[in-house]
């Protein structure tokens, strides 16, 4: 699909027609060595930017922060030749950005995200998690060094901590700064540039489904590109095609009304905790394969999409040995194929206490919390209805709800289940209009075609552009893949700061 000047949002942006920038006749991109170049020339402002704008608080749970966010990422859009709008939602508002070019007849669609996870200043090595600093790794660990160290040296090991320096405020300034430097190149897009950025992605995007089906005429595409995430473990140049979705399941299994001592009732009173055992080890096999019947149908790799995975370079024995563990799970035979089935990951159990507190009792409750990673093969709605079918099958009656008292006295296993789903999957093609003009790009930058993943194994919230706008998606990591992303101490190594800017800027200057 195309989408021609008639498809252009239309209100408050048509004021400003006159002076937008018109297509031109296609000029050759800027080679690798002019965007490096210019990215060594704006490298002081870059890092201004960034170190103020990582200074701005962006837990979602708190609506004024992200106001101030969003009233600090405006002006610095309309610098950059976009005008803004605010779609509002229920919570924080979503910021559109919008850059037309007068006759150009493609329109793509960028996705960032704004927001990051909560802090817990404590658990953080350094003063506050929103007053960025650089560090430098030494025998004993990281380093505090000032700022003004960067007017000796540019160490590309060194690296910048804060709160959503890598999840996701670096990729946001890379992004702007990419855009600078193509103005300085006399090569700003020649095709229509929208923007939209998330201010909820932390919690789930809850509204933003809302908003692409409230806005689509405003949001319309020939594609969407998404700046955002790690490359692969090998820190190469990567585009990636697809993100599993995310359904989030909740189990609860019941024993006495209140915790009972032990001694008194032990051998008598059932407990919770190996009722909710007992399910999940039902659930899964000891190699870690799935056992709920169903689980995997659907998913089939033919021997060129075999191929396609196997060109990734993963290296098991290293992934194995820096994890510590001796043997995957038997999914599948690499890890990129096991990344194309759906997954069942207990995330967290809790039941009674432990450590310093435990104490001698049969708990009342013991509680699971289940993610299952979605591919575009899975239906969220069956997985959920497979693992309900899966627990009344071991003898249990599955609520949505606590049990009643009647409901106790009747039945002897009764689970509370309940489930959410955050994203679903997208996939697409490696030829799609996104992916020419990445790894157009990145040939550009690097001269070698860069890794290409068929699917990542997180979950970005895509699909509703995919589903809705119904255009193809890529995405474009520009992070270090080990930078304690919804952690304390996360990172950006200064290195993948420096390259983000260029891989954005060399993406952004291909016509598509």
């Amino acid at each position: 699909m195309r989408i021609g000047r008639n498809r252009l949002a239309i209100g408050m942006f048509c004021l400003f027609a006159a002076s937008y920038p018109s297509a031109h006749a296609q000029q050759t991109p800027p080679n690798g060595k002019q965007i490096r170049e210019q990215v060594r020339a704006h490298l002081p402002q870059a890092l201004a930017l960034y170190r103020e704008f990582l200074r701005l608080p962006n837990d979602a749970h708190h609506p004024a922060d992200i106001a101030r966010l969003v009233d600090w990422m405006e002006p610095q859009f309309r610098e950059r030749g976009f005008q803004t709008q605010r779609l509002e939602t229920p919570g924080s508002p979503v910021l559109f950005a919008e850059r037309p070019v007068e006759g150009a007849d493609t329109t793509l669609l960028v996705y960032l995200q704004s927001d990051g996870q909560p802090v817990d200043p404590a658990a953080w090595d350094q003063p506050s998690p929103y007053e960025p600093v650089l560090k430098r790794e030494t025998a004993i660990g990281w380093e505090i060094i000032e700022w003004d160290s960067l007017d000796q040296t540019i160490d590309p090991d060194w690296r910048i901590f804060a709160r959503s320096a890598s999840d996701s405020k670096g990729p946001m300034a890379q992004f702007l700064m990419a855009m600078s430097l193509l103005r300085a190149l006399d090569a700003e897009p020649s095709y229509n540039l929208k923007v939209i950025i998330d201010t909820e992605e932390e919690q789930g995007s809850p509204h933003l489904a809302t908003v692409v089906q409230q806005h689509r005429e405003l949001l319309a595409a020939d594609m969407l590109l998404i700046f955002d995430g790690p490359p692969h473990a090998s820190n190469g140049p990567t585009v990636a095609f697809g993100a599993r979705g995310l359904l989030a399941l909740t189990l609860t299994t019941f024993g006495p009304k209140v915790p009972q001592h032990s001694g008194h009732y032990g051998n008598y009173v059932p407990n919770p905790a190996l009722h909710l055992a007992r399910l999940l080890a039902s659930m899964k096999s000891a190699d870690g394969r799935v056992q709920i019947a169903g689980f995997y149908d659907g998913v089939e790799i033919d021997q060129a999409t075999a191929e396609l995975l196997a060109a990734v370079p993963d290296d098991h024995a290293h992934i194995l040995a820096q994890m510590g563990v001796a043997q995957a799970d038997q999914v599948a035979a690499t890890l990129q194929q096991a990344l194309q089935y759906p997954s069942l990951n207990i995330r967290g159990m809790a039941s009674a206490w432990v450590g310093s507190q435990a104490r001698t009792i049969i708990p009342a409750t013991a509680t699971a919390e289940i993610d299952v990673r979605l591919v575009l093969e899975s239906d969220p709605e069956r997985l959920a209805r497979l693992v309900s079918d899966h627990i009344s099958a071991q003898g249990y009656v599955v609520l949505d709800r606590p049990p009643t008292d009647a409901e106790r006295a009747e039945h002897p296993r009764l689970v509370q289940l309940t489930s959410r789903l955050s994203y679903r999957a997208f996939r697409s093609d490696f030829d799609s209009l996104p992916g020419k003009m990445a790894r157009g790009g990145m040939r550009r930058l690097h001269g070698a075609e860069p890794i290409l993943i068929r699917t990542m194994g997180g979950s970005i919230p895509i699909s509703p552009f995919v589903e809705t706008l119904g255009i193809p998606a890529a995405s474009v990591p520009s992070v270090n893949i080990d930078n304690n992303q919804h952690s304390p101490n996360e990172n950006l190594r200064l290195g993948n700061f420096i390259e983000g800017i260029a891989i954005i800027a060399a993406v952004l200057s291909q016509q598509p």
